[in-house]
């Protein structure tokens, strides 16, 4: 693929200009839905929009025999996510897409089954129960930065990835060492590529089975996952631990039958894993990509997180005091949101505005386009940290969606969001990350968002105290 397809970007610490982060091009009309099968857009989910679907409203395609409902307006998100939320589930389609991988988890149930999962795991993502979390966030970034070396170029999206599942190993599986190892890494990263392929197959009612090289990779991911998962899983169904697995499986074992339960406890481990680190490393590494590109702003992002560490009160009230990162996440995944479309299919008709929903109908919910449609934002292609300065009075519930909506929105955002956090802040307080020349950065990813192969920086450690 030609990289010079993608928007060039302006800088402005220097001439004062917006700073517009690279996005792939738009055309001027509609794409045919053809084209999203071949190419890049087979790759990548972000890729090949027309300029006016960030201009309008509502649009609807028919895919394969499938009519697909494209809400753009935010009301029409909330009638969806929200106010009709009891006719929208998990589509059949993505149901079929994920049971390989999550069965029938948290992610991927509806109805009582969800609802039932869904006040398991709350009170582990509770406010409490994250900030008593921090202290292994801090740990894991300082275990990742300790191998560093100055003046070295580092992968950082590698690294936040790894940093996350550490997290995820600590926090949540007493620290498995199973599913923290290279070959974890690899096999998940293989699971996630594979599904431009499966997405196809299950379009067409095909089979699932793979048809690539990619495809077999993919498979082998996906056993290692079940397989390791499983032994993690029948490892704990006789102790007493007290960790985030632990509990689950106890609670599932009190209210579902012994096999349903163990099916249950290897679907949601599965589920909090993958979705627990993956979404927020993405998060991790456009941030860093974001702040590369503007050392004054890095600098003082790494100002303010150098005193709140240095600030004392206690490690659990660190992310609340990093006022100016917090919005420069926010603007992070506003611009690369880290999944960047979710679906829901209609049970029975409905009304979307003046748009008629029959019974199956899918609607597909885009961040990517809600997050910088022209008609919600000012210079939405822009990175602007400061329009969070004023928090969510001036805009639409359902026009900023990074964890979702409604009763599904992500129960591990405040943890997710804590993580990121806590993780940029130990580590812009001790480095700087420089943009390597040369090196063109762009999004790809049909599952989450993540920049094309990697994100080579160039690291170099800050003075310490005493000032820069």
């Amino acid at each position: 693929m030609n990289l010079s397809n993608f928007e060039p970007r302006e800088h402005g610490a220097a001439n004062g200009t917006l700073f517009v982060p690279p996005f792939p091009p738009r055309s001027a009309g509609p794409v045919p839905v053809w084209r999203g099968f071949f190419g890049e857009r087979a790759r990548t989910a972000v890729y090949g929009w027309s300029q006016r679907a960030f201009e309008i409203d509502y649009f609807k395609r028919i895919v394969f025999g499938h009519n697909v409902h494209i809400p753009l307006h935010p009301d029409l998100v909330q009638r969806v996510l929200l106010d009709n939320a009891a006719n929208y589930v998990k589509p059949d389609l993505v149901k079929k897409l994920l049971v390989p991988t999550i069965g029938r988890g948290l992610l991927s149930s509806d109805g009582e089954l969800w609802r039932e999962q869904r006040r398991i795991v709350a009170a582990s993502f509770a406010p409490a129960a994250v900030d008593v979390l921090v202290p292994v966030f801090t740990r894991a970034a300082a275990t990742a930065a300790a191998r560093w070396r100055d003046g070295e170029m580092i992968d950082m999206a590698a690294r936040a990835t790894a940093t996350t599942m550490r997290v995820i190993s600590d926090s949540l599986f007493a620290g498995d060492p199973r599913l923290t190892s290279d070959a974890a890494m690899a096999h998940i990263a293989a699971a996630l590529d594979g599904v431009s392929e499966a997405r196809l197959q299950v379009l067409l009612g095909l089979p699932l089975m793979p048809w690539s090289r990619r495809g077999l990779a993919a498979r082998r991911g996906q056993r290692f996952l079940r397989r390791t998962l499983g032994d993690v899983v029948q490892d704990r169904l006789s102790g007493d631990g007290d960790d985030f697995l632990s509990k689950l499986i106890r609670a599932l074992q009190d209210r579902f039958e012994p096999d349903e339960a163990l099916a249950l406890a290897v679907d949601n481990a599965a589920t909090f894993y993958l979705a627990g680190h993956e979404t927020t490393a993405n998060a991790i590494t456009w941030t860093l990509f974001l702040l590369s590109e503007q050392p004054d702003l890095q600098d003082q992002a790494a100002a303010e997180a150098r005193s709140a560490i240095a600030s004392g009160g206690g490690d659990a009230e660190l992310p609340d005091r990093l006022k100016l990162l917090r919005r420069i996440v926010e603007e992070s995944m506003r611009l690369y949101p880290p999944v960047p479309r979710f679906d829901r299919q209609a049970v029975g008709p409905d009304r979307l505005g003046e748009h008629e929903v029959a019974p199956g109908d899918i609607i597909s919910i885009w961040p990517w386009i809600l997050h910088r449609h022209s008609r919600r934002w000012d210079a939405p292609d822009a990175f602007i940290p400061d329009r969070w300065l004023d928090g969510k009075a001036e805009r639409h519930r359902f026009q900023y969606l990074p964890f979702g909506g409604g009763p599904r929105v992500c129960v591990g955002a405040r943890f997710a969001t804590a993580e990121a956090l806590t993780i940029l802040a130990h580590w812009l307080a001790n480095w700087r990350f420089a943009p390597v020349p040369g090196r063109s950065v762009r999004p790809s990813g049909m599952v989450t968002l993540r920049p094309a192969g990697g994100l080579p920086l160039r690291l170099h450690a800050r003075a310490q105290a005493g000032g820069e």
